[in-house]
């Protein structure tokens, strides 16, 4: 049967993020991985896909129990993103990068672990809200899929610590939108701090 024209346009959507992002250096191989919400199912990159070669039949599909609906192995750290949509009814979309400056702001010790970017700019607290800090724990293990699951109520967005960023979104463009601040608060508040100015 004919795809409807909703699903169509996410997919165009995702498969525009996920290259822009590659084109752009903020993710690299195949280490990002981004899901949306349609119909009650979760759509997600599939295991192994890159974002600079993304295409639309690059996704798993799944129901909100985890159990898979397609062929097609999801990313292994779906239930990072099916985490969110159980916990929080509105989301859209889920984007998950390893973004340079996500990552070394990962590493400052934060005062307050439910919001660790600080705002130096107005934008990040305008669009997304607050990044919280998730304690580090092996990618794709049960042990982190924990811990998120422990500090998923505390904030708007999230940095996994020594590994990236976790940021939903209303759709995926917002998602994306979301994630370009996050990254680019973390990069002022990186450089501000490497200048001794903060």
């Amino acid at each position: 049967k004919m795809m409807d024209r909703v699903l169509v346009q996410k997919l165009e959507d995702a498969v525009w993020i996920g290259r822009s992002l590659f084109e752009r250096s903020k993710t690299s191989g195949s280490s990002a991985n981004m899901s949306f919400f349609h119909n009650g199912t979760m759509y997600i990159s599939r295991s192994g896909s890159c974002f600079g070669t993304l295409k639309a039949d690059e996704f798993a599909v799944m129901d909100m129990n985890g159990a898979s609906l397609s062929g097609s192995k999801p990313s292994k750290e779906w239930p990072l993103h099916l985490k969110v949509y159980q916990k929080k009814p509105g989301t859209g979309a889920v984007i998950h990068t390893h973004g340079t400056y996500g990552v070394l702001w990962s590493f400052v010790p934060a005062e307050d672990e439910t919001d660790v970017i600080p705002d130096h700019t107005p934008y990040l607290k305008m669009k997304l809200g607050k990044v919280g800090l998730v304690p580090y724990e092996k990618p794709g293990s049960q042990a982190l899929f924990d811990a998120f699951e422990q500090r998923v109520m505390d904030s708007d967005g999230y940095l996994l610590k020594q590994h990236g960023a976790v940021v939903p979104g209303k759709s995926l463009m917002d998602a994306f939108f979301c994630l370009e601040e996050l990254e680019e608060s973390a990069r002022i508040a990186w450089m501000l701090r490497q200048a001794g100015m903060r």
